[in-house]
């Protein structure tokens, strides 16, 4: 039997080191699932483990693709299930961290197969979009899956305020004329690992005071630097995130330096907010305080799940 040990929890919440305890505890490798960890130009920022941290696990998914490189979360999924057949055959125990949702589901859930869509319904969808703004994907979707539009009001509002999202949902619905939620739950995911997941939370003060220091940390390092060479590409997607567009408006002057990194103190606890949203609901979930000590996590895994160090 093969096990997944995945991480969850909110940013700054210290989901690296407890992932580098259980890597070195199994003899067993690390692979990222933070979406924004992926690219190599963005170090500071994204909190990427350090070079002292990566010495200590073998890391996969940190830096290995490029701002001007198209990656979604399918070619993610396709990349991650291939890396873990292989880590697979040299130890059943594999680790995956990270704070991106999304990235976590497609791994241990897979997602639903939709048909192609014809790309002259991208570019009119896209166009509407830059005219009429969110509120016109929110209608479409209204009005062409009722019933899914109605679920997310209800389970997922923060999803409507998502264009990516929504504009993939229209484009579904407009390039099959079928609702997007009929394509969902018809494929079966099979995978070959037991996810074991482990959440990691804290009082919403003491998450906020992390976050905090965390930001000023990474001012020190050098991120307004990082956010000055990043600056002539900021039109892309990769850049579309907290930590660099505050930065990028104090570069073109709409607000001072101390505005900026209080906005993003401010828009990364609302990240962290949103992340916490999306983990509560995740199923069978075991979750621990953020100051748990590691031993008492590893025999909690080991003796629930009948499973030691190889």
């Amino acid at each position: 039997m093969n096990y997944l040990i995945t991480i969850i929890g909110p940013t700054a919440i210290g989901k690296t080191a407890l992932s580098i305890a259980l890597a070195r505890h199994f003899g067993c490798d690390i692979l990222s699932c933070d979406s924004r960890q992926f690219f190599k130009e963005m170090r500071i920022g994204t909190a990427v483990p350090t070079t002292e941290e990566q010495k200590k696990a073998t890391h996969h998914f940190i830096q290995n693709k490029s701002i001007f490189e198209t990656y979604s979360v399918g070619d993610f999924e396709a990349e991650a299930i291939a890396k873990l057949a292989e880590l697979f055959q040299k130890n059943k125990i594999q680790i995956m961290v990270g704070g991106s949702g999304l990235y976590v589901d497609a791994v241990i859930k897979g997602f639903d197969d939709f048909p192609d869509i014809d790309e002259t319904i991208r570019i009119e969808i896209n166009a509407d979009f830059e005219i009429h703004g969110i509120a016109y994907l929110q209608q479409k979707l209204k009005e062409l899956d009722p019933d899914y539009f109605q679920k997310l009001t209800v389970e997922n509002p923060q999803t409507l305020q998502n264009p990516q999202r929504m504009k993939r949902f229209v484009e579904v619905c407009l390039g099959t004329g079928k609702p997007y939620s009929g394509f969902i739950g018809q494929k079966k995911n099979n995978r070959n690992f037991t996810p074991i997941i482990i959440g990691l939370d804290a009082e919403r003060e003491v998450m906020y005071d992390r976050i905090n220091q965390r930001v000023d940390l990474m001012i020190q390092e050098g991120l307004l630097a990082e956010a000055e060479q990043l600056y002539p590409n900021k039109q892309l997607n990769a850049l579309q995130t907290v930590g660099y567009r505050e930065l990028f408006d104090y570069i073109d002057g709409i607000v001072t330096l101390d505005q900026a990194v209080e906005n993003i103190k401010m828009n990364t606890r609302r990240f962290a907010k949103r992340q916490i949203t999306w983990f509560k609901r995740t199923e069978n979930t075991t979750w621990f305080d953020y100051k748990t000590d590691y031993t008492s996590i590893i025999e909690q895994i080991e003796n629930q799940f009948v499973i030691r160090n190889p």
